[in-house]
């Protein structure tokens, strides 16, 4: 599955050329204009990383950086002094690479950030007792395995992932489209309320909890 990644930045110029390049390198892009116009698109859809512009109109990318959660992002200014470097570290940036930029040092920037992103994401997961293994493909409530399909896994994994976050019916479909093709729009709830069943047969617990119109997250009070 090609992984995407978010450009936000005003400059049409520059936002055209990273898109072309990106897309030249077999990654999925979305992109915006504004600081405004980005949070929209990552309600929308959830990158793998962000490339994040400073100087916006409307929000600036030191407003944005803060509300962006769980996804590596990379700082691209024409600031070059270290108290805004290290202000932005800081701040969430997971790096900062300084405008004008070298494509190919960007391109190796963003190929460590996303094996970094990897590797984490590989890791065994575990939320109220519930532990997903990635590697082995496996799920199980204390001793209890529960058997899950692959397109239930994969939900299950997105979910477990991004615990606190309400994850939208599109964000999952565009992470799983690629290894679960079965899985679409209009089958969708009923793949989740046999993974919702699946878990509360194997641990007494509804893990899954469905916010009307939006989508999914992981139930914060489990009962």
């Amino acid at each position: 599955m090609s992984e995407i990644i978010a450009v936000i930045d005003d400059d049409l110029h520059i936002n055209n050329m990273l898109c072309e390049l990106l897309s030249r390198e077999g990654y999925k892009v979305i992109r915006a204009f504004s600081g405004g116009e980005a949070l929209a698109v990552l309600e929308e859809t959830t990158p793998d990383l962000i490339l994040l512009d400073l100087m916006m109109p409307g929000l600036s990318g030191e407003q944005v950086l803060p509300r962006i959660r769980d996804i590596p992002v990379i700082v691209m200014s024409a600031k070059v002094d270290v108290g805004s470097k290290v202000q932005l570290l800081m701040s969430g940036a997971a790096d900062y690479i300084t405008k004008p930029f070298d494509t190919k040092e960007l391109l190796a920037r963003i190929q460590v950030q996303l094996r970094r992103s990897r590797q984490v994401t590989a890791d065994i997961l575990e939320y109220g007792g519930l532990t997903l293994d990635a590697e082995l493909h496996e799920a199980k409530f204390g001793e209890n395995a529960v058997k899950l399909t692959k397109t239930e896994f994969a939900i299950l994994k997105i979910l477990m992932q991004n615990p606190k976050q309400v994850i939208t019916k599109s964000q999952i479909l565009d992470r799983i489209s690629a290894d679960t093709p079965d899985c679409v729009e209009s089958s969708l709830k009923v793949h989740v309320s046999n993974l919702r069943k699946k878990l509360r047969d194997a641990s007494g617990l509804d893990f899954i909890e469905a916010v009307w119109g939006i989508g999914f997250k992981m139930r914060e009070n489990l009962n």
